[in-house]
Protein backbone atom coordinates (compact mmCIF):
# COMPACT_ATOMS: atom_id res chain seq x y z
CA UNK A 1 0.00 0.00 0.00
CA UNK A 2 1.33 3.21 -0.03
CA UNK A 3 1.05 6.44 2.45
CA UNK A 4 -0.42 9.39 2.12
CA UNK A 5 0.90 12.48 4.47
CA UNK A 6 -1.84 15.18 5.77
CA UNK A 7 -2.66 18.30 3.63
CA UNK A 8 -0.01 16.91 0.32
CA UNK A 9 -0.39 14.92 -2.76
CA UNK A 10 2.96 13.23 -1.94
CA UNK A 11 3.28 9.72 -1.63
CA UNK A 12 6.25 7.07 0.16
CA UNK A 13 6.41 3.75 0.21
CA UNK A 14 4.99 1.67 2.82
CA UNK A 15 7.22 -1.06 5.03
CA UNK A 16 4.43 -3.48 4.21
CA UNK A 17 5.05 -3.48 0.49
CA UNK A 18 7.40 -6.20 -1.28
CA UNK A 19 10.70 -4.30 -1.88
CA UNK A 20 13.66 -5.92 -3.61
CA UNK A 21 17.53 -4.45 -3.27
CA UNK A 22 19.38 -3.64 -6.52
CA UNK A 23 22.98 -4.51 -4.88
CA UNK A 24 23.99 -6.01 -1.96
CA UNK A 25 27.55 -5.51 -1.05
CA UNK A 26 29.59 -7.16 1.88
CA UNK A 27 32.53 -5.36 3.34
CA UNK A 28 34.97 -5.76 6.29
CA UNK A 29 35.17 -3.15 8.44
CA UNK A 30 39.36 -3.66 8.62
CA UNK A 31 41.09 -5.31 5.60
CA UNK A 32 44.46 -5.28 7.94
CA UNK A 33 44.64 -5.78 11.56
CA UNK A 34 41.36 -5.54 13.43
CA UNK A 35 41.82 -3.50 16.87
CA UNK A 36 41.65 -6.03 20.03
CA UNK A 37 41.02 -9.51 17.47
CA UNK A 38 40.98 -12.60 19.54
CA UNK A 39 42.18 -14.48 16.57
CA UNK A 40 41.66 -14.39 12.48
CA UNK A 41 38.64 -16.96 12.02
CA UNK A 42 34.93 -14.83 10.80
CA UNK A 43 33.71 -13.95 14.06
CA UNK A 44 37.06 -12.12 14.87
CA UNK A 45 35.93 -9.94 11.89
CA UNK A 46 33.26 -7.29 12.02
CA UNK A 47 31.83 -6.41 9.01
CA UNK A 48 29.27 -4.55 7.45
CA UNK A 49 26.36 -5.63 4.52
CA UNK A 50 25.48 -2.96 1.98
CA UNK A 51 22.07 -2.69 0.71
CA UNK A 52 21.97 -0.52 -1.63
CA UNK A 53 18.94 0.86 -3.23
CA UNK A 54 18.30 1.00 -7.28
CA UNK A 55 19.76 3.65 -8.73
CA UNK A 56 16.37 4.73 -10.24
CA UNK A 57 15.46 5.47 -6.76
CA UNK A 58 18.44 6.20 -4.68
CA UNK A 59 18.96 8.74 -2.72
CA UNK A 60 21.40 10.79 -1.17
CA UNK A 61 21.12 9.24 3.14
CA UNK A 62 22.52 6.08 4.30
CA UNK A 63 21.94 4.48 7.70
CA UNK A 64 23.90 2.17 9.58
CA UNK A 65 21.94 -0.42 11.22
CA UNK A 66 22.75 -2.30 14.91
CA UNK A 67 20.58 -5.79 14.84
CA UNK A 68 19.68 -6.54 18.78
CA UNK A 69 20.41 -9.83 20.51
CA UNK A 70 21.58 -8.59 24.17
CA UNK A 71 25.40 -8.23 22.96
CA UNK A 72 25.21 -12.00 22.94
CA UNK A 73 23.44 -12.37 19.74
CA UNK A 74 22.55 -10.53 16.43
CA UNK A 75 18.68 -10.95 14.89
CA UNK A 76 20.30 -10.23 11.34
CA UNK A 77 17.24 -10.99 9.34
CA UNK A 78 13.90 -9.18 11.04
CA UNK A 79 16.28 -6.48 12.53
CA UNK A 80 18.88 -6.71 9.69
CA UNK A 81 17.65 -7.74 5.78
CA UNK A 82 14.42 -7.07 6.18
CA UNK A 83 15.07 -3.21 7.84
CA UNK A 84 17.62 -2.85 4.93
CA UNK A 85 15.07 -4.04 2.49
CA UNK A 86 12.80 -1.41 3.91
CA UNK A 87 15.42 1.69 3.66
CA UNK A 88 15.99 0.84 0.18
CA UNK A 89 11.90 0.98 -0.96
CA UNK A 90 12.48 4.57 -0.04
CA UNK A 91 15.82 4.91 -1.88
CA UNK A 92 18.22 4.84 1.67
CA UNK A 93 21.32 3.04 1.31
CA UNK A 94 20.99 0.69 4.31
CA UNK A 95 24.47 -0.71 6.19
CA UNK A 96 23.81 -3.32 8.63
CA UNK A 97 25.78 -4.24 11.05
CA UNK A 98 27.66 -7.64 12.05
CA UNK A 99 29.59 -6.37 15.43
CA UNK A 100 31.48 -8.48 17.94
CA UNK A 101 29.24 -9.13 20.84
CA UNK A 102 30.29 -11.48 23.99
CA UNK A 103 29.27 -15.13 22.04
CA UNK A 104 31.92 -14.20 19.72
CA UNK A 105 34.20 -13.18 22.70
CA UNK A 106 34.40 -9.39 22.89
CA UNK A 107 32.69 -6.99 25.07
CA UNK A 108 33.50 -3.52 25.93
CA UNK A 109 34.97 -1.44 23.77
CA UNK A 110 34.97 -3.52 20.80
CA UNK A 111 30.99 -3.05 20.10
CA UNK A 112 31.23 0.95 19.96
CA UNK A 113 34.68 0.86 18.28
CA UNK A 114 32.58 -1.54 15.09
CA UNK A 115 29.83 0.98 15.25
CA UNK A 116 31.94 4.03 14.93
CA UNK A 117 34.52 1.95 12.14
CA UNK A 118 30.96 1.58 10.01
CA UNK A 119 29.87 4.91 10.03
CA UNK A 120 33.29 6.15 9.49
CA UNK A 121 33.32 3.92 6.53
CA UNK A 122 29.96 5.23 4.90
CA UNK A 123 31.58 8.51 5.30
CA UNK A 124 34.44 8.09 3.87
CA UNK A 125 33.09 6.30 1.15
CA UNK A 126 30.18 9.15 0.69
CA UNK A 127 30.62 10.20 -2.49
CA UNK A 128 31.45 6.82 -4.31
CA UNK A 129 28.45 5.78 -2.85
CA UNK A 130 26.26 8.87 -3.36
CA UNK A 131 25.66 9.71 -0.08
CA UNK A 132 25.49 13.48 1.05
CA UNK A 133 28.19 13.10 4.69
CA UNK A 134 26.09 15.06 6.23
CA UNK A 135 22.65 12.62 6.31
CA UNK A 136 24.55 9.57 7.89
CA UNK A 137 22.53 8.38 10.58
CA UNK A 138 22.43 5.05 13.18
CA UNK A 139 19.98 2.73 13.71
CA UNK A 140 19.51 0.17 16.05
CA UNK A 141 17.22 -2.48 17.72
CA UNK A 142 17.21 -3.26 21.56
CA UNK A 143 20.92 -4.24 22.65
CA UNK A 144 21.76 -2.61 18.80
CA UNK A 145 19.66 0.48 19.93
CA UNK A 146 21.84 1.08 22.82
CA UNK A 147 24.12 1.08 20.45
CA UNK A 148 23.66 3.13 17.93
CA UNK A 149 22.43 5.57 21.30
CA UNK A 150 26.26 4.97 22.12
CA UNK A 151 27.22 5.89 18.94
CA UNK A 152 25.63 9.35 19.17
CA UNK A 153 26.59 10.07 22.71
CA UNK A 154 30.29 9.30 22.46
CA UNK A 155 31.16 10.47 19.15
CA UNK A 156 33.89 13.16 20.30
CA UNK A 157 35.56 10.55 22.91
CA UNK A 158 39.06 9.15 21.62
CA UNK A 159 38.74 5.48 20.67
CA UNK A 160 39.68 3.14 22.26
CA UNK A 161 42.90 1.57 20.13
CA UNK A 162 45.40 -0.37 21.53
CA UNK A 163 48.40 0.43 21.29
CA UNK A 164 49.90 -1.80 18.34
CA UNK A 165 46.79 -0.18 16.02
CA UNK A 166 47.75 1.64 12.68
CA UNK A 167 45.14 3.98 12.18
CA UNK A 168 44.44 4.79 8.50
CA UNK A 169 42.73 6.92 6.58
CA UNK A 170 39.12 5.68 7.47
CA UNK A 171 39.85 6.90 11.19
CA UNK A 172 40.35 10.15 10.41
CA UNK A 173 36.78 10.83 9.03
CA UNK A 174 34.25 11.80 11.61
CA UNK A 175 31.99 9.06 13.25
CA UNK A 176 29.13 11.62 14.47
CA UNK A 177 25.88 9.99 13.21
CA UNK A 178 23.89 12.72 11.74
CA UNK A 179 20.59 11.06 13.26
CA UNK A 180 19.44 8.44 15.18
CA UNK A 181 16.25 5.98 15.03
CA UNK A 182 15.97 3.83 17.98
CA UNK A 183 13.33 0.78 18.07
CA UNK A 184 12.76 -0.45 21.65
CA UNK A 185 16.98 0.51 22.49
CA UNK A 186 18.11 -0.31 25.95
CA UNK A 187 19.01 3.17 27.92
CA UNK A 188 19.43 2.56 31.12
CA UNK A 189 22.31 0.84 33.05
CA UNK A 190 21.93 -0.24 36.42
CA UNK A 191 18.33 1.13 37.32
CA UNK A 192 15.26 -0.54 38.17
CA UNK A 193 14.36 -0.99 34.23
CA UNK A 194 17.89 -2.19 32.98
CA UNK A 195 18.26 -5.25 30.14
CA UNK A 196 21.17 -6.83 33.00
CA UNK A 197 21.99 -9.97 30.08
CA UNK A 198 23.34 -6.74 28.11
CA UNK A 199 24.80 -4.91 30.55
CA UNK A 200 26.53 -8.10 31.90
CA UNK A 201 27.06 -9.22 28.63
CA UNK A 202 28.69 -5.59 27.12
CA UNK A 203 30.73 -4.84 30.57
CA UNK A 204 30.41 -7.41 33.05
CA UNK A 205 28.53 -7.64 36.14
CA UNK A 206 30.89 -5.81 38.21
CA UNK A 207 31.90 -3.27 36.16
CA UNK A 208 32.99 -0.13 37.78
CA UNK A 209 30.55 2.76 38.45
CA UNK A 210 32.53 5.26 35.98
CA UNK A 211 31.60 2.73 32.96
CA UNK A 212 28.30 2.33 34.04
CA UNK A 213 27.41 5.94 33.64
CA UNK A 214 29.69 5.51 31.21
CA UNK A 215 27.37 3.35 29.40
CA UNK A 216 24.28 4.60 30.36
CA UNK A 217 23.06 7.06 27.60
CA UNK A 218 20.41 9.18 28.95
CA UNK A 219 23.75 10.74 31.35
CA UNK A 220 25.74 11.22 28.01
CA UNK A 221 23.41 13.78 25.96
CA UNK A 222 24.98 16.73 25.15
CA UNK A 223 23.45 19.65 22.41
CA UNK A 224 25.86 17.49 20.18
CA UNK A 225 23.90 14.61 20.17
CA UNK A 226 21.55 14.50 16.81
CA UNK A 227 18.24 14.22 16.13
CA UNK A 228 16.69 11.61 17.31
CA UNK A 229 13.53 9.24 16.38
CA UNK A 230 12.12 6.57 19.37
CA UNK A 231 9.61 3.38 19.10
CA UNK A 232 8.54 1.44 22.06
CA UNK A 233 5.15 -0.69 22.68
CA UNK A 234 3.39 -0.57 26.20
CA UNK A 235 3.81 -4.28 26.19
CA UNK A 236 7.37 -4.52 26.37
CA UNK A 237 8.32 -6.51 29.52
CA UNK A 238 12.09 -7.35 28.37
CA UNK A 239 12.89 -3.23 27.53
CA UNK A 240 10.46 -1.34 29.22
CA UNK A 241 9.76 1.91 27.26
CA UNK A 242 10.75 3.95 30.50
CA UNK A 243 14.21 3.29 29.01
CA UNK A 244 13.28 5.26 26.08
CA UNK A 245 11.26 8.08 28.12
CA UNK A 246 14.56 8.23 30.22
CA UNK A 247 16.54 9.54 26.70
CA UNK A 248 13.27 11.38 25.33
CA UNK A 249 13.70 13.56 28.25
CA UNK A 250 17.10 14.24 28.40
CA UNK A 251 16.97 15.18 24.60
CA UNK A 252 14.49 17.78 25.13
CA UNK A 253 16.45 19.35 28.15
CA UNK A 254 19.44 19.12 25.33
CA UNK A 255 16.71 20.80 23.29
CA UNK A 256 17.61 18.09 20.70
CA UNK A 257 15.45 17.73 17.97
CA UNK A 258 13.25 14.54 18.90
CA UNK A 259 10.02 12.52 18.44
CA UNK A 260 8.93 9.14 20.69
CA UNK A 261 5.86 6.99 20.16
CA UNK A 262 4.59 4.21 22.70
CA UNK A 263 2.28 1.94 21.40
CA UNK A 264 0.41 -0.36 23.10
CA UNK A 265 -0.09 -3.78 21.48
CA UNK A 266 3.10 -5.89 21.33
CA UNK A 267 5.96 -7.67 23.02
CA UNK A 268 9.52 -6.86 22.70
CA UNK A 269 12.11 -7.36 19.31
CA UNK A 270 8.84 -6.49 16.42
CA UNK A 271 11.10 -5.37 14.26
CA UNK A 272 9.39 -3.78 11.25
CA UNK A 273 6.31 -4.61 13.43
CA UNK A 274 4.23 -6.04 10.26
CA UNK A 275 0.69 -7.36 10.75
CA UNK A 276 0.55 -5.48 14.88
CA UNK A 277 -2.16 -3.27 14.55
CA UNK A 278 -0.96 0.42 15.37
CA UNK A 279 2.24 -0.30 16.30
CA UNK A 280 2.87 -1.42 12.34
CA UNK A 281 2.91 2.52 11.51
CA UNK A 282 6.39 3.34 12.98
CA UNK A 283 7.81 2.85 9.52
CA UNK A 284 5.55 5.25 8.26
CA UNK A 285 5.91 7.86 11.23
CA UNK A 286 9.61 6.97 11.08
CA UNK A 287 9.39 8.27 7.64
CA UNK A 288 7.71 11.50 7.84
CA UNK A 289 10.12 12.33 10.95
CA UNK A 290 12.75 11.64 8.37
CA UNK A 291 11.25 14.36 5.78
CA UNK A 292 10.23 16.45 8.71
CA UNK A 293 14.06 16.71 9.70
CA UNK A 294 15.14 17.49 5.85
CA UNK A 295 16.78 14.20 5.50
CA UNK A 296 14.90 12.56 2.98
CA UNK A 297 12.54 14.30 0.47
CA UNK A 298 8.92 13.64 0.15
CA UNK A 299 8.21 11.94 -3.92
CA UNK A 300 5.19 13.98 -5.56
CA UNK A 301 2.83 11.14 -6.74
CA UNK A 302 2.71 11.21 -10.91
Amino acid sequence: MFTRLPLTIIVILSAVLPVFSAEQQDMLLWENGVPNALGTEDKDKPRVTVWFPDKGTAIDVAVVVCPGGGYGALAMDHEGRQIGEWFNSFGVTAVVLDYRHRNKGYGHPNPLLDVQRAIRTVRFNADKWGIDPLKIGVMGFSAGGHLASTAGTHFDDPPEFPKNYDADAIDAVSCRPDFMILCYPVIQFDSSVTHRGSQNNLIGSDAPKELVEYYSSEKQVTERTPPTFIFFTDEDTGVPSENGVAFYLALRKHKIPAEMHIFQKGAHGLGLAQGHCGTESWPDLCIAWLVNNGFVKMRTSQ
